[in-house]
C-alpha cells in the first residue's frame, strides 16, 4: 500500500529530498523563470538546509532535456585534484577528513554555466530564497536534527558547527537556525558573480584558510575550473532511450546493466529471478568500472566498448542464472549524502540535477568567514598507480554522481535519480525496470522494496553482500537469492540507504511525480 499517491500537475513540476527547496523553485517559475532558473534556486536553497550533502565546497552534475531542438546535454560540474595533490603527499592513504581530502567546488560554476545558456531570471534575483533561509533562519525538522546530531568529530565538531550555523551544539527540532556566515558568502556570488567565488573575495578568503589548515589550494586552482558540457551516453532500452552521465561520473554503470537486462524479458521473470539477472549485471558493471574508468583527460574513455552490443551480449552470457558471481572489487563507499532534484517546466523542459560534498559533512571543514563547506571527493582516488583512477595533480576523480533521463521518439518520458553513493545506479536501474518494465507510475515505483549489492573490499574475488528491504506485503524473495549463495541480510522497509525522485512527461502533458518516502521530501507542481 501507498504511503503517499503520485502527483499530477498541468504546467510545471519539481521533486527535490527538501521541501523549503521545492518552494523556492516553485517561486522560480511563478516568477517567469524556467527549468534552469527553478534549478539554481533549488540548488542554492540545498546548500543551507542540507549542508551533510551539499553545499558551496562540493560538486553537481546535470543533465537536462531541451523542448524546442529535442537535444539532451550533460554538465559535469566536479572539480580537479589540486596542483599540489600527488600520491607522494599521501603515505598513509587519503584521509577522509581534513581539506587535504578536498577536490576544487564545481557546484558555482555549473549554476553560471547553466544560467549562461538557459537563464532568464539574474541569478541575484534566484539566489533570494536561499540568502533568506541563511540571513533569517529556517526550523529543523526531527529529520535535521538527526543528522545535525552526526557532525563529524575528527576535525572538531564544535568548530564545524560555528563555521557553519554559529553555535557549538546541534540544533534541536523546531530551533531557529541561521547560516550568517554562507548568507554573505551568497550575497557576494549575488553581487559579484561568478567571479566572486573563484577569483574575489570568496575566494581569497578561502585560500587564506586553506593555507593555514592544512589544504593543499592554491588560487589559479580556483580561477582555472570550468563545468564541461557533454553529449550525455545514451542506451536504448524497450523503445525508451536513456541518457546518463559520461565519465568522470560512473554513470556508465547503469547504462551498461541496462543494456545486459536488456537482452532478457524482465516482465515475464519471477521477482527472485529478476533481482538475480539485476544483481549480477550491477556487478559486471561494477567490475569494469574499477577495471577501466578514469577522467578522460589522462585516460582512454572505455565508454564506447562497454556499451557496445557485442561487449553487452558477452556479459549476459557469463551470468549464470543458477549461482552468484565473484569479482574482485576496489574500495566502495556506500555513502548517501547527497542531494538529488529534477525540475521541469511549462515548455516541456527538464533537468535531473545532483550535488555533493560527498560524505556526510565532506572534509568536515568550513572556511570560518564564509560558511563554505569543502568535500572530500579526493577520497575517490586510488592511490594504486595501476588504477585508471589514481591520483595525479589537477586530475578529477571518478564520481559516484550521476543523473538520468529517458526520451521516447525524441519526447521527454521520465527524469529521475537519487543519492547513496555507488547504491545511486542500482536504484536507478531497480527504478526504471519499474517505470519502463512494468509500467508503474513514479511513486508506485519509489515505493517497491529495493535491494542494494555491496561489494567486500580488499577481498579477492568476492560475491559482496546484498541488502534487501522487507516486503511490506511478505513477500520476500530472501529465501530464493540466498539459494543462490546471494549473502543477504534484511533491513525493515523504508530504511534502503536511498532518496529517490521522478518527474514523468505525460503523453497528454503535463507531469506526474512521486517523491521517496525514505527522506523527507516533496514533488509538487502547478
Amino acid at each position: 500500500m501507498l504511503t503517499r499517491y503520485p502527483v499530477y500537475s498541468r504546467h510545471a513540476m519539481i521533486a527535490s529530498s527538501q521541501p523549503l527547496a521545492v518552494s523556492a523553485g516553485l517561486w522560480a517559475l511563478h516568477h517567469g523563470g524556467n527549468f534552469i532558473d527553478a534549478a539554481i534556486a533549488v540548488s542554492a536553497v540545498l546548500c543551507v538546509v542540507e549542508p551533510w550533502a551539499s553545499q558551496l565546497g562540493g560538486d553537481a552534475f546535470a543533465v537536462l532535456y531541451e523542448a524546442s531542438t529535442g537535444q539532451t546535454r550533460a554538465f559535469n560540474g566536479s572539480g580537479n585534484a589540486p596542483r599540489k595533490a600527488s600520491r607522494s603527499h599521501f603515505p598513509q592513504g587519503i584521509p577522509l577528513r581534513g581539506l587535504a581530502s578536498a577536490t576544487v567546488p564545481g557546484l558555482v560554476d555549473c549554476w553560471f554555466t547553466l544560467h549562461e545558456r538557459y537563464g532568464t531570471i539574474a541569478i541575484s534575483k534566484l539566489l533570494e530564497p536561499a540568502i533568506e533561509y541563511a540571513q533569517n533562519g529556517f526550523p529543523v525538522s526531527a529529520y535535521k536534527q538527526r543528522r545535525w546530531s552526526m557532525v563529524p568529530a575528527e576535525t572538531g565538531a564544535e568548530r564545524l558547527l560555528n563555521a557553519l550555523i554559529q553555535r557549538e551544539t546541534p540544533p534541536k527540532t523546531g530551533e531557529v537556525i541561521r547560516c550568517e556566515d554562507l548568507a554573505w558568502t551568497l550575497n557576494e556570488i549575488a553581487l559579484d558573480g561568478r567571479h566572486a567565488f573563484y577569483e574575489g573575495e570568496v575566494l581569497n578568503r578561502l585560500i587564506a584558510y586553506s593555507r593555514e589548515h592544512g589544504g593543499l589550494f592554491e588560487p589559479e586552482d580556483f580561477r582555472d575550473h570550468r563545468t564541461e558540457i557533454l553529449e550525455p551516453l545514451k542506451v536504448a532500452y524497450r523503445g525508451f532511450e536513456v541518457h546518463g552521465q559520461p565519465p568522470v561520473s560512473q554513470g556508465i554503470i547503469l547504462l551498461e546493466a541496462l543494456k545486459i537486462v536488456g537482452q532478457a524479458n524482465l516482465k515475464a521473470m519471477t521477482p527472485p529471478e529478476r533481482a538475480h539477472l539485476m544483481i549480477e549485471a550491477i556487478k559486471c558493471a561494477f567490475a569494469d568500472r574499477w577495471a577501466t574508468l578514469g577522467d578522460p583527460a589522462f585516460v582512454s574513455n572505455p565508454a564506447e566498448q562497454l556499451l557496445s552490443d557485442e561487449f553487452a551480449a558477452q556479459r549476459f552470457q557469463s551470468i549464470d542464472p543458477a549461482q552468484t558471481q565473484k569479482i574482485p572489487a576496489a574500495v566502495s563507499i556506500n555513502d548517501h549524502d547527497t542531494t538529488y532534484f529534477c525540475v521541469a517546466d511549462r515548455e516541456g523542459n527538464a533537468i535531473s540535477f545532483i550535488q555533493s560534498v560527498f560524505h556526510g559533512f565532506g572534509c568536515g571543514v568550513a572556511a570560518e568567514g564564509t560558511g563554505v563547506l569543502f568535500n572530500n571527493r579526493m577520497c575517490g582516488f586510488s592511490l594504486d598507480p595501476a588504477s585508471p583512477n589514481v591520483l595525479e595533480p589537477r586530475k578529477r576523480p571518478i564520481h559516484t554522481l550521476n543523473a538520468y533521463l529517458v526520451t521516447h521518439n525524441g519526447q521527454l518520458a521520465f527524469v529521475g535519480g537519487t543519492p547513496g553513493g555507488d547504491i545511486q545506479v542500482q536504484s536507478n536501474l531497480q527504478i526504471l525496470s519499474h517505470l519502463i518494465d512494468r509500467g508503474l507510475d513514479p511513486q508506485s515505483a519509489i515505493e517497491q522494496p529495493r535491494w542494494a549489492w555491496q561489494p567486500e573490499s580488499g577481498v579477492a574475488p568476492s560475491a559482496g553482500r546484498l541488502l534487501i528491504e522487507n516486503a511490506p506485503t511478505g513477500d520476500s524473495i530472501t529465501d530464493a537469492l540466498r539459494a543462490l549463495e546471494h549473502d543477504v541480510y534484511e533491513v525493515p522497509f523504508g530504511q534502503h540507504p536511498s532518496a529517490v525522485q521522478i518527474i514523468q512527461r505525460l503523453p497528454e502533458g503535463g507531469y506526474a511525480g512521486g517523491s521517496d518516502p525514505r527522506t523527507e521530501g516533496q514533488v509538487s507542481g502547478f
